[in-house]
């Protein structure tokens, strides 16, 4: 019944394709035409990737400290580490550029040395004055030399904020409107105006900026990301087309392969601006992957048209063929590629849900395509020249696949031997691997900012904001001198730890009130005392409104205060024990029944998302192999088939992790990715080896050496074929600017081309090793579904 029905749908779905071609090409044309006017929705992501779920209690506690506060990222810094710039000619281009900048609408203020204020004493009521740093518009060397030493010494308040602790550089802070960071405007303000009066000031001085902050990182990471999809798109065209000529020396098969595929490119793009979804350093990926897994798909129908074609040279007869033999093997292949995406959709990330959406959407809209595209373009040319199917009988194929059958047959123990070493090795190598939270590691190491970012981490000694959120459970219990003097306790300890920079907080705003109070001596830039707490307090409160200092540390009832520390690029585990030490520091200083004290921060959110990101993908990876293999079950029928099928898919995963181990990449959200992918492509081999192997079963009257070496022979030539075009395809990833992207497209390359090798040597080998167990027809069921139809369904066909 299942064999009828295989037979008769397919032999349908023929019928359907060749009766009706010229309408299915309308409909191809007016979907793609369709889809194309939606790319118009598709939108570049403007902020960071949020790995935990919007319901995470990080999440939650971020959320509540941007309610208070606003959005953190906000900072733009320049910087300057360069002897020449206290002297009046750069100096005044310094405070122009700072000038210029502040005058942009989207900026809010900008804080640099000229127009730096400072705190005085109001001589007729209690309070302060904010008045200008430097109060002359005329600059000269004696001056500005003068106002080095009084900033260096005389205004510690200002250290770490506009010169660096070691006082070698100085920077400019801009801050930028809130409501625009997170949009569109923050990118052309960058590009269209920030940049330009960058370099205009380098050109006319001769000194280097260094330029920061999560805004402008953000954005030139953001461009890197566009300007790499057109090189990932042109690369994958280039390479899968020239490894398509060499395998069949065909101009006109390659131009057909390559239109379906841009065709599929076309639709991908499309279903992206369809879904509204934003492209990030993951959708950008997904063109050049329906490149990369469409080709396999074209090589598989154009082969089998080229054989047929050369066996009995009937192009009614052979354009059918393609559709029912091939047409069930790909679509099986094709929806295992796809589940092993689909399973990103099961974890609780937004990011790696929207990516396997499209991905595996994409994956069989690919099939189809090919599917419809390649026999209907076939149909209206004339039958495939001599010249064309010349590539069937090359020799080198043909001692590739005596190599395999000689290896299977005569060295069987070997390959189980160096199968067993390197599976030993691999355990070793995961024993090695680390796990990374580092937001920047993944960026272009050579690229400008990336240099910059490092100066700053090396100046100022954090790059990454760090928040402790204290609550004191009561309003105004901020500037209680207690509360006080126990964020001081804390500041205390965080300067201590290396990974981070000097706090900044409403203590150092008392701390400079108590220091102004007493004539700007820096000797008293420290907390009031018992005895001066009254007067000192009440000044400060006094000019909070009129100097706005203390909004950006203390919200607006007195109740919450905020500390920031920024934070170098540090190992996931040293940010562990960091935490833990942190927050039993917290717990001491602060009692838990009078404060509540949360640490949260963009840099806590992402290293917490990396490592909730995999615990999940441990789980869509695990669930992908248990879809395999129910997916197996249900085919063969056959618990030992289902063994039998996983092992050479699980061992190249598990040798690839062995050399992440080996070679110290790290587990992070690019390179996680590696797993679901390779497996769901590299089980496309099994099914095909299996199906073709049970129907030399059959054929052969369950003879299982006879069947190994038939299946090897037949199915050996179309897997080599496709595995070159998928590792050389992943390779294209490679050249990308940013290390995820790279390890991911090197470690898939390597997991491919290891599965290749355990279908090819491992899968036959543990076949004829187990003759014995599977020999008998009620070992091995007949499949529930076929997959390539039997020898003897040839007459059906023509029928």
């Amino acid at each position: 019944m299942n064999k009828l029905f295989s037979i008769g749908f397919w032999s349908a779905v023929a019928r359907f394709i060749l009766r009706n071609r010229t309408l299915i090409l309308i409909v191809i044309a007016v979907i793609t035409v369709l889809l194309a006017l939606q790319w118009k929705n598709m939108r570049f992501t403007y902020t960071e990737a949020n790995l935990l779920p919007d319901d995470h209690e990080i999440n939650i506690a971020y959320d509540q400290f941007l309610s208070k506060f606003g959005e953190e990222g906000n900072l733009i810094v320049l910087g300057v580490k360069d002897s020449t710039l206290f002297t009046p000619a750069v100096f005044k281009a310094w405070d122009d550029l700072a000038s210029d900048i502040g005058a942009k609408p989207p900026v809010a203020l900008t804080l640099s040395v000229g127009d730096l204020q400072k705190l005085e004493k109001r001589t007729d009521t209690a309070g302060f004055d904010m008045v200008p740093f430097i109060k002359d518009s005329v600059y000269t060397q004696q001056k500005l030399q003068k106002y080095k030493l009084e900033l260096f010494n005389d205004l510690p308040f200002y250290s770490g904020l506009v010169y660096s602790p070691s006082k070698e550089s100085v920077r400019t802070a801009v801050y930028l409107k809130k409501d625009i960071v997170n949009t569109a405007e923050r990118k052309d303000f960058i590009v269209a105006e920030l940049i330009p009066l960058i370099e205009a000031f380098e050109e006319e001085t001769g000194v280097e900026v260094y330029t920061s902050g999560m805004p402008y990182i953000r954005t030139l990471n953001s461009q890197n990301i566009i300007d790499e999809i057109g090189m990932f798109i042109g690369a994958a065209l280039g390479i899968t087309s020239l490894i398509f000529f060499f395998f069949f020396r065909s101009v006109r098969a390659t131009i057909i392969s390559m239109v379906t595929v841009i065709i599929g490119v076309m639709w991908a793009f499309g279903i992206l601006g369809l879904l509204h979804y934003e492209i990030t350093v993951l959708t950008a990926l997904i063109p050049p992957l329906i490149i990369v897994i469409g080709i396999p798909n074209c090589i598989f129908l154009i082969n089998k048209y080229q054989q047929e074609i050369k066996n009995h040279g009937n192009q009614a007869k052979s354009l059918q063929r393609v559709i029912t033999k091939i047409g069930n093997a790909t679509l099986m292949t094709n929806v295992t590629t796809a589940s092993g995406f689909a399973t990103f959709i099961l974890t609780n990330s937004q990011l790696l849900k929207e990516f396997g959406i499209v991905a595996s959407i994409n994956i069989i809209t690919i099939f189809l395509l090919c599917l419809f595209i390649i026999p209907i373009v076939y149909s209206y040319m004339a039958i495939p020249k001599y010249k064309h199917l010349k590539h069937l009988n090359k020799n080198w194929i043909s001692k590739f696949v005596n190599w395999m059958e000689r290896m299977v047959k005569e060295h069987r123990i070997a390959i189980y031997i160096a199968s067993v070493f390197v599976l030993c090795a691999s355990i070793i190598g995961i024993y090695n691997i680390r796990i990374s939270g580092s937001i920047i590691e993944d960026m272009p190491k050579k690229a400008e900012f990336f240099q910059d970012i490092r100066f700053f981490e090396q100046e100022y000694e954090g790059i990454m904001p760090l928040e402790i959120l204290i609550d004191t459970k009561r309003k105004k219990g901020v500037m209680k001198l207690a509360t006080l003097k126990r964020m001081e306790e804390l500041q205390e300890y965080l300067v201590e730890i290396p990974e981070f920079s000097k706090p900044l907080s409403v203590v150092e705003l008392v701390k400079y009130s108590k220091q102004a109070y007493y004539n700007n001596n820096p000797d008293y830039y420290q907390l009031p005392n018992s005895q001066e707490r009254t007067f000192i307090l009440s000044y400060a409160k006094n000019s909070a409104s009129d100097t706005n200092l203390l909004s950006s540390y203390v919200d607006s009832t007195g109740q919450f205060a905020r500390m920031t520390t920024y934070m170098k690029d540090t190992e996931t585990d040293r940010f562990d024990r960091i935490e833990e030490d942190l927050n039993t520091k917290i717990k001491k200083i602060f009692p838990p029944e009078r404060y509540d004290v949360t640490v949260t921060g963009k840099a806590l959110v992402f290293q917490k998302g990396t490592k909730y990101l995999v615990n999940n993908l441990v789980i869509s990876l695990s669930l992908a192999i248990l879809l395999i293999a129910i997916f197996m079950a249900w085919m063969f029928r056959s618990a030992r088939m289902i063994l039998i099928s996983l092992i050479p898919n699980l061992l190249p995963l598990i040798i690839t992790a062995g050399l992440m181990g080996f070679l110290g990449v790290p587990i992070k959200p690019s390179t996680i990715l590696v797993f679901s992918i390779a497996f769901g492509i590299s089980v496309d081999d099994t099914i095909h080896f299996l199906a073709k192997y049970r129907q030399e079963l059959i054929a052969n009257n369950w003879k299982i050496k006879k069947s190994v070496y038939a299946a090897l022979k037949e199915t050996g030539v179309s897997m080599f074929y496709t595995s070159i075009v998928l590792f050389f395809g992943f390779s294209i990833f490679t050249i990308s600017s940013f290390g995820g992207t790279v390890a991911l497209g090197a470690l898939v390359s390597a997991t491919l081309l290891f599965a290749m090798l355990a279908n090819l040597l491992l899968l036959p080998s543990l076949l004829l090793s187990l003759e014995k167990s599977i020999a008998n027809k009620k070992t091995f069921h007949k499949p529930a579904l076929k997959i390539i139809p039997d020898k003897e369904d040839d007459e059906t066909d023509d029928s």
